[in-house]
């Protein structure tokens, strides 16, 4: 509960960038001073700044939120995605996961399969994949100038190349009303490009935050990936027109 709570503030505070404790209590049916508890909690970790009658997120200079609090937003949602996601790998797999929360928490259960490979680009989900003793490939590559967690550039790509994976679980910023999926980091699409191109199955990563909205590089259309596992309702979204492809976390 505890958790939860705190996670919800999150997502709350990323969709507003602002709240009041107020906005948040009554939107989370618990009182003002819970909020403030979880508020100062949060601060502790590095992932809110408290103002004067609220918070927002610490996005200080305008840099990309750290690593950490975007693994913690929405991730009720993200984890739900991740379960499913698995149930499309099998012993023996390699696997490809792009640098997102959303595949970090994908191998986070990866433990499960007594015989699996993956390649990342993903800093702390190579470091993750070590602690649970998984077979991880690194990209290799430089430490992207605006994402400090991933690793991009044409080492990266070339290594890619020379593998050939059964999946690839990405995910990106964004999906529009046409299908189009987008990202904000124009160094990681083209690692995750290289990395649909060698793979047999492409799976993108969406839960509800990323829909309706628009980034400003452009990666691919939904035509172009073999399945969507999601928490939103996309079928209702595309009006159907994408309904084989969706999985429904």
């Amino acid at each position: 509960m505890k958790e939860k709570i705190e996670q919800e503030i999150l997502s709350i505070l990323q969709g507003k960038q602002f709240a009041t404790v107020e906005e948040m209590a009554a939107m989370l049916f618990v009182s003002t001073a819970t909020v403030r508890r979880k508020l100062t909690a949060l601060q502790e970790k590095g992932l809110v700044i408290r103002t004067h009658g609220g918070a927002q997120l610490n996005d200080a200079n305008n840099k990309a939120p750290s690593f950490d609090l975007r693994v913690h937003t929405n991730s009720l949602a993200k984890r739900k995605i991740a379960l499913s996601a698995i149930k499309l790998i099998k012993n023996g797999d390699l696997i490809f996961l792009d640098g997102s929360t959303s595949s970090y928490l994908v191998a986070e259960y990866l433990q499960e399969f007594s015989d699996i490979s993956v390649l990342t680009n993903g800093i702390d989900t190579l470091s993750l994949l070590a602690k649970n003793k998984v077979k991880g490939y690194s990209t290799g590559g430089v430490i992207s100038s605006v994402n400090q967690s991933t690793l991009v550039g044409q080492l990266a790509i070339e290594t890619t190349k020379k593998m050939h994976a059964n999946i690839a679980f990405f995910s990106a910023q964004s999906i529009d009303s046409i299908g189009n999926i987008y990202d904000c980091y124009e160094q990681e699409n083209y690692l995750r490009k290289t990395m649909m191109d060698c793979a047999d199955v492409k799976v993108f990563l969406c839960d509800d935050t990323k829909v309706d909205r628009r980034s400003p590089f452009f990666l691919c259309n939904i035509s172009e990936v073999d399945y969507v596992i999601t928490n939103a309702d996309l079928e209702k979204f595309f009006g159907g027109k994408f309904s084989k492809k969706i999985i429904k976390a």
